[in-house]
């Protein structure tokens, strides 16, 4: 028992100890030095008969084996001390103690037998010797008063935080590879980001700087045209992710059963953009297709819009807008069906306009309530019904769209297998409100069209989604995988989608992905994340001081793998993310929180190789002026064409 009795015994003994062996030492001085004694006149009669025997013992004939004899008395003696812990003593501190005197303590022999022994000899080796005794006795003292294991916290907790990380390299036909390093314990390792199934849809995260584009998407981008993707990517900042896109094509074209083809929509370069409409008639198989391209066109130019869908003031545009496109595709086989016929002929007069789409009896439901309220005079309600859609679809009207989107280069059906392509739209963030509803209405028809059996593997990349306007990406995420269309979303924040699409939609767009990869997030995005990272088993120790004893208490506990601060304060180019597998083709390790290792030099070098994206053709400024005037004469003579035939009877009042 630890009683007090006990303690005052075994220190008694330990203080015994101690004193034996400063006994032993004297008596090897006395007997090593004793002519030096004698010179001294320290030598009696009584102490020669008592002591002198001694010296034919075992223990003090050889200098080694006294001394050993009392540094081992000494080492016993201090076994059982305790001292009062102190956080500020060092382990280097106390070797240094004991490393000097144990030098002082066995070199201080080399007097002794190298020398004759006078009294100067003497006295430097017991001087030496003692000296090299009370720095052994010292650090001996403190060696108890040491804390173990010292108590230097890691205050950011990072050596607990890390966790083996997947280090294989799984690959296959669709995935994306990306080579990192992470820490575990204190030691860098080699891993990989696998995303072997791409068709579950990768989410990536991160603000302004992360490297979303540099370390992750134009991976993804080269990686998938390397393996024979067809593509469909939205260049945010183009031509950024563009030009990346058309060389990795020129350099991989032969690796496809048929060589895709690479076409661009740009509307501020019109010498190397093609000409694309995609309200073309063949691609509208009903009127909801109508109605969805109305919806996206609309939500688009109106962001606003996107939390009061429903509303009486929402959905009339809409269903106005719907009626004008699925009127041009009926009349005369859909020959002036495209954007800029539909924003030109927004722009008729009520009367004339009214009368030539109710030769439509398709869109008999659609335009009744606004017929209803011309009849009723009831202009404050018309106007409110319809002045919303025809001012925002104004915004659209210039030469440069009305161009690219009247032509018809090519089909929105990119992964055709009889017909593969590579199409890039390019925005620019400059004119972000305009460009970003034309180019949701791309994204919208070309979804309609790629998301079908039987066609071609195809990889949807949107660098800054929230920008566009796209009312079906949870559908297509849900849904594409079993027909091989594997999508890609660049976001940086949760409360950037949440602006953008409303909080619902935006929960789901960032549910619904198998694969994320997250650089720097902050406030809710973080939270979210770190939850869905899941948690990891990490040790706990604490340590209690007192003047008598330390206590030191060890646990574990489930924490969060990879905390929200943590994912607020990543790097550039250092990425959190989970990942998803396959049956038979199974990740052990699905999370990870590692540095994304890009060889820069090669990129460097790569890049200054890249051929420019070429013209596709001469262009002038009458050219694109002419077919302004072009579709604005279109209307007027479908106009002209239908007066004298008003089922309405305008004419007469």
């Amino acid at each position: 028992m630890n009683t007090g009795e006990n303690q005052q015994g075994l220190r008694n003994i330990l203080d015994f100890t101690r004193l034996l062996s400063i006994v032993v030492l004297l008596l090897h001085f006395y007997l090593s030095c004793r002519e030096s004694f004698q010179a001294w006149g320290l030598v009696l009669p009584f102490q020669e008969r008592v002591l002198g025997p001694l010296h034919q013992m075992l223990l003090f004939r050889n200098v080694w084996h006294a001394k050993g004899a009392a540094l081992l008395l000494l080492g016993v003696s201090l076994l059982g001390n305790r001292g009062r812990k102190d956080e500020q003593l060092r382990a280097g501190s106390l070797a240094a103690y004991l490393l000097a005197g144990g030098i002082l303590y066995f070199g201080s022999s080399y007097v002794l037998l190298r020398f004759p022994v006078t009294p100067a000899t003497s006295l430097l080796y017991m001087a030496l010797t003692g000296a090299g005794y009370l720095l052994i006795l010292t650090g001996g003292t403190r060696i108890s008063r040491l804390l173990l294991p010292p108590f230097r916290p890691d205050i950011f907790n990072r050596s607990n935080e890390s966790f083996p990380q997947e280090e294989r390299l799984l690959d296959n036909d669709v995935s994306i590879n990306l080579p990192a390093r992470y820490t575990l314990r204190g030691e860098t390792r080699r891993s990989w980001i696998n995303i072997i199934n791409p068709f579950r849809a990768l989410l990536v995260l991160g603000t302004p700087g992360a490297g979303k584009s540099y370390f992750v998407i134009r991976h993804v981008l080269t990686q998938h045209i390397r393996k024979g993707f067809a593509i469909f990517l939205y260049d945010f900042k183009y031509d950024d992710l563009t030009r990346i896109a058309y060389n990795t094509l020129l350099r991989y074209r032969h690796q496809y059963p048929v060589p895709p083809r690479f076409y661009l929509v740009n509307f501020d370069d019109l010498a190397r953009s093609h000409r694309c409409n995609p309200l073309h008639p063949e691609s509208m198989a009903d009127i909801t297709d109508a109605a969805e391209a109305s919806r996206t066109i609309m939500l688009g130019l109106n962001r606003e819009w996107i939390r009061r869908q429903g509303d009486f003031f929402v959905e009339s545009p809409i269903n106005f807008v719907t009626a004008i496109i699925w009127f041009l595709r009926k009349y005369r086989n859909g020959r002036y069906c495209t954007l800029p016929h539909v924003i030109e002929l927004m722009q008729v007069e009520y009367r004339e306009l009214f009368d030539l789409l109710r030769t439509e009896p398709e869109i008999e439901v659609l335009i009744n309530p606004f017929v209803s309220a011309f009849e009723q005079q009831a202009v404050d309600q018309l106007e409110g019904q319809v002045a919303s859609a025809k001012i925002s679809m104004a915004r659209l009207s210039s030469p440069q769209l009305y161009y690219v989107l009247s032509g018809h280069d090519f089909t929105l059906d990119l992964n055709n297998p009889r017909d593969p392509k590579v199409v890039c739209l390019g925005n620019n963030p400059q004119k972000l409100q305009v460009y970003g509803a034309v180019l949701s209405l791309f994204v919208s028809r070309a979804v309609r069209l790629i998301n079908r059996k039987g066609q071609l593997k195809c990889s949807l990349i949107f660098d800054e989604f929230p920008t566009l306007y796209f009312n079906g990406i949870d559908s297509l995420m849900a849904t594409a995988r079993s027909n091989r269309v594997a999508t890609t979303l660049g976001v940086q924040d949760y409360s950037q989608l949440k602006k953008d699409y409303g909080r619902e939609q935006a929960e789901v767009i960032l549910n619904i992905p198998g694969n994320i990869i997250s650089g720097q997030v902050t406030g809710e995005t973080a939270r979210l994340l770190s939850e869905r990272f899941g948690k990891i088993l990490q040790p706990r120790q604490s340590i209690s001081l007192n003047a008598g004893d330390t206590s030191v208490s060890r646990s574990t506990q489930l924490e969060a793998a990879i905390p929200p601060g943590t994912l607020a304060t990543l790097s550039s180019g250092e990425f959190a993310g989970l990942v998803a597998d396959n049956p038979g083709q199974e990740i052990r390790h699905k999370v990870f929180h590692a540095t994304i290792v890009n060889d820069h030099a090669a990129l460097a070098r790569e890049e200054e190789q890249y051929v420019p994206i070429p013209a596709i053709r001469q262009l002038t400024a009458e050219t694109v002026q002419a077919n302004y005037q072009r579709i604005r004469e279109d209307i007027n003579q479908m106009i002209g064409e239908n007066k004298g035939n008003s089922p309405m009877g305008y004419e007469g009042k």
